[in-house]
């Protein structure tokens, strides 16, 4: 058999299997059996040398003839099993445009973080700014400044999360009885904020410092290991005690509703002089006494007093001429009050059908 008719039978075989080939891998193995650097075609184009040299022209010329038909037999089937295996997807993916479409539930805002701008809100609209202060805290700014004694059982070790103790045991608890001044820890409340701000400030001062607070309490239904305050500072010339207690009935009617009741119980605070909690009528039972209340009719919500004239000196302001009250608000017990709810811990546990309600 001559050149010409091996080439001839070469096309005419690739052309039919590259016909019948039904897959991309099917049709890639024709390829390399025919036109590959070991196939067919590429053996007898090897042969050339063989061929006398007036045949050889016209051996070229159908050798160049047989392997563009082949290339373009193979580019056509190809083209035409990608398209194939491209429909036989699209008919498995199809998708139904005429469905509604599957949408994320959008979140919103935490009930605390909406009670805190509520409340934000306001003592803006009466004058006050918003003050941000450290987390981390010394304890001259924690107790000291705020005239909390040396010996008063808050500054244990045991109920405050100290960070550095310079007077440490290998339990990590104070040796002594006494912690130096110079200890750090996480901030039990934010009134070190207010004595920030009147270290740095001018009267008159009228001020809220939210933020989160830490105490080693155990998670019950009244106590969390962490929580949010929201603490008030006024200091001015001739502030009173009607002034403390016109601004928090205003802000309790504005924030549990203008038909709740509000009463006035002495206490104490290391820092203010005179003290008191504040209660507000309960309302489940409209004051009439109920399970909520412990059948008192009143929840405590707050404490406040006039700020006593030792935090004042130690923060540079003379108590002679300036006055001031100052009060701490539980972000959490607010929440727990407004809306009925009998556990401090439904506020962090993530519980979706709890937080859809709000």
């Amino acid at each position: 058999m001559s050149v010409f008719d091996d080439l001839k039978d070469i096309r005419e075989r690739a052309l039919e299997q590259i016909a019948r080939s039904a897959d991309l891998k099917t049709l890639d193995a024709v390829r390399v059996a025919v036109a590959g650097k070991k196939g067919e075609l590429t053996s007898v184009l090897h042969q050339m040398g063989s061929v006398p040299a007036p045949d050889r022209p016209r051996v070229g010329k159908l050798a160049n003839e047989v392997r563009a038909s082949i290339e373009e037999a193979l580019d056509a089937r190809r083209a035409a099993l990608e398209r194939s295996e491209l429909e036989r997807r699209m008919a498995a993916q199809a998708v139904d445009v005429t469905l509604p479409g599957r949408t994320r539930p959008l979140g919103h805002e935490a009930l605390v973080n909406s009670i805190i701008e509520e409340a934000q809100d306001f003592f803006c609209g009466i004058g006050y700014t918003v003050v941000d202060g450290p987390r981390v805290e010394t304890e001259y700014y924690n107790f000291t400044a705020l005239n909390t004694p040396a010996d008063h059982p808050s500054r244990s070790a045991r109920d405050t999360f100290y960070v550095v103790d310079e007077s440490a045991g290998a339990d990590g608890l104070p040796t002594s009885g006494v912690i130096g001044e110079s200890n750090v820890l996480l901030r039990t409340q934010t009134s070190g904020v207010q004595v920030h701000t009147m270290e740095t400030s001018e009267p008159p001062i009228y001020m809220i410092c939210p933020g989160t607070v830490f105490r080693p309490d155990a998670a019950d239904p009244n106590h969390l290991p962490q929580f949010h305050q929201i603490e008030g500072l006024v200091v001015d010339r001739g502030i009173t005690f009607g002034d403390l207690k016109g601004t928090l009935d205003a802000f309790t009617r504005a924030m549990f509703g203008a038909d709740r009741k509000t009463r006035y119980r002495p206490h104490f605070f290391p820092f203010t002089e005179p003290s008191c909690e504040v209660d507000v009528s309960c309302g489940v039972c409209g004051g009439t006494g109920c399970r909520f209340c412990k059948h008192t009719g009143w929840l405590e919500i707050l404490g406040c007093g006039m700020v006593d004239p030792n935090v004042l000196r130690m923060s540079g302001i003379d108590p002679e001429v300036y006055s001031g009250f100052a009060f701490g608000i539980g972000v959490e017990r607010v929440a727990c009050l407004r809306y009925d709810l009998p556990d401090l811990r439904a506020l962090v546990q993530g519980d979706m059908r709890f937080i859809r309600q709000f």
